[in-house]
């Protein structure tokens, strides 16, 4: 008889994912999913491994908002939540952007979901419109997503509560899937699409601290939505080799495939410019993905091949 995906992924005896990620010391950097556009929407139900196709909405509210994702391209759901905000009437809605220079994000609240069938998300975020309250603060969005990867919630949860203790009650939410399960606990930084990785209790403090200062806590940072992986590998490089932590230290000039890889460009604030060639590669040992993987896969790479700096 053929074992389910859902029967491999409880079996007691396999290490969780992100165990094996950590001991083997499997690199964080350039693991980011691409996105340029989100819609969070507060969702009190059930949270199916199919976040939307197994949720509750109606028919109607799901082919729209499959059509808004479609509009919108590189785009992603989350269903959002807080467990303190069950009996509270009205319900959530973020929606923005994060590509750099034009991040912004809106929100609203709402009393029934079937209300968001009329809001046109990929309008308001071309400039026509603005339906919503501009959102003045980051909001740190964490996968507490256990249906996907027990791992999100094994390690989620408690980073969930331990953001809530330190930071501004609105700040913070609890997520479904944002991707890289195997480096929960995850968290993403709203409006900027920072992804941080592996962090634990003892890091949020210094997290919170580093980005109020505009800064990146670079040993727990995955790369920015707004990238590919091969520009994520980049910057990356970039930021270690200069010591720079700055969110704005760097400026994307450009990426482009060169001999089965990639050239990017960044400038600094100095006005040196950073060229790498960049080549992806597969890891040596199969390992499993992500608690659910039925085989063990070699993790794709991105590695900087060379790096020039040429100054003004």
């Amino acid at each position: 008889m053929a074992v389910s995906v859902e029967n491999i992924a409880h079996v007691p005896k396999r290490a969780l994912c992100a165990d094996l990620s950590d001991e083997s010391s499997e690199s964080l950097a350039a693991s980011a999913s691409r996105i340029d556009h989100w819609i969070l929407v507060e969702y009190r139900g059930l949270w199916d491994r199919d976040v939307l196709g197994g949720s509750l909405l109606s028919p109607e509210l799901k082919a729209h908002l499959r059509r808004q994702l479609r509009a919108l391209g590189e785009a992603r759901l989350l269903f959002v939540k807080k467990p303190e905000r069950r009996s509270y009437g009205r319900r959530q809605l973020f929606f923005g952007t994060s590509k750099p220079g034009a991040e912004r994000f809106f929100q609203l609240e709402f009393d029934r979901h079937d209300d968001l069938v009329d809001l046109d998300f990929a309008a308001a975020l071309s400039g026509e419109g603005t339906p919503g309250l501009p959102v003045e603060h980051p909001l740190f969005v964490v996968c507490t997503h256990g249906k996907r990867d027990r791992c999100c919630a094994k390690y989620g949860r408690p980073l969930y509560d331990a953001l809530r203790r330190e930071a501004e009650s609105g700040w913070v939410w609890q997520s479904t899937h944002l991707g890289g399960d195997r480096f929960a606990g995850n968290v993403v930084v709203l409006p900027q699409g920072l992804y941080f990785g592996r962090v634990g209790r003892e890091d949020v403090r210094p997290l919170l601290d580093e980005h109020a200062e505009g800064n990146l806590l670079l040993e727990r940072y995955r790369g920015r939505s707004a990238y590919s992986f091969a520009v994520q590998a980049a910057e990356h490089a970039v930021r270690v080799e200069a010591e720079l932590l700055g969110i704005d230290d760097l400026e994307l000039l450009g990426a482009e495939g060169k001999d089965g890889g990639w050239l990017v460009r960044f400038r600094d604030l100095e006005g040196a410019v950073h060229e790498l060639e960049v080549g992806e590669e597969r890891g040596g040992e199969p390992v499993y993905l992500t608690c659910g993987s039925v085989t063990p896969q070699h993790a794709r790479r991105h590695a900087v091949a060379s790096h020039r700096v040429t100054r003004p």
